[in-house]
């Protein structure tokens, strides 16, 4: 009696199926093994979550950076820098100014954007109100100021000797020229 054997279409796909369910079951297992000795290494050097926050947290210089501006409803974490990752998701600092005193210049989308929170910048007048919060230094602004600058006018955020915030974004449709509205540090009025 002869043996023959036939390589079919069919038994051909049911062996390639046979062989990359193997590959996948092998590759999966070494996948697994790797992530948890990753998160073995991760688990010993932070064996408590609340200390690895903390030392995150010792390692950050400001723990509370916000803008409030009540006429708008804006309240918003800030963060250093005026790259796009920042811009999506806070207000942005623009790092060659202050951070607590003199001019301290921000930068956030106004539309277009998942987060916009300068879109309602243009709203904004004369004697309005600002809240600046780093850490706990909290200081109140007055919008003094409401002026359209080219993009190349960088005297704006050049150093000052009384406190004010400079508040940067876009002017809708004209992508060279920038809405900058200055607000001036209230001082007390007993001072």
């Amino acid at each position: 009696m002869r043996f023959c054997f036939s390589y079919t279409k069919f038994s051909l796909n049911v062996t390639a199926l046979i062989v990359s369910i193997f590959l996948y079951v092998l590759l999966s297992f070494s996948t697994v093994d790797c992530i948890n000795s990753v998160n073995t290494t991760i688990k010993a050097d932070y064996t408590n979550t609340n200390e690895y926050i903390l030392e995150e947290k010792e390692n950050k210089s400001i723990y509370k950076w916000e803008l409030e501006i009540p006429k708008i409803e804006l309240y918003a974490q800030i963060e250093e820098g005026t790259s796009d990752e920042i811009l999506n998701k806070y207000i942005g600092h623009f790092e060659n100014t202050n951070k607590s005193s003199g001019n301290i210049a921000l930068a956030a989308h106004n539309r277009g954007y998942e987060v916009n929170y300068f879109s309602r910048l243009k709203e904004l007048e004369i004697g309005d109100e600002v809240i600046y919060t780093i850490n706990n230094l909290v200081r109140t602004y007055q919008i003094s100021s409401k002026n359209i600058i080219k993009d190349t006018d960088v005297e704006v955020l050049e150093e000052t000797d009384e406190n004010i915030l400079t508040l940067i974004t876009c002017v809708e449709n004209k992508p060279s020229l920038r809405r900058c509205l200055i607000a001036k540090e209230i001082k007390d009025k007993e001072g």
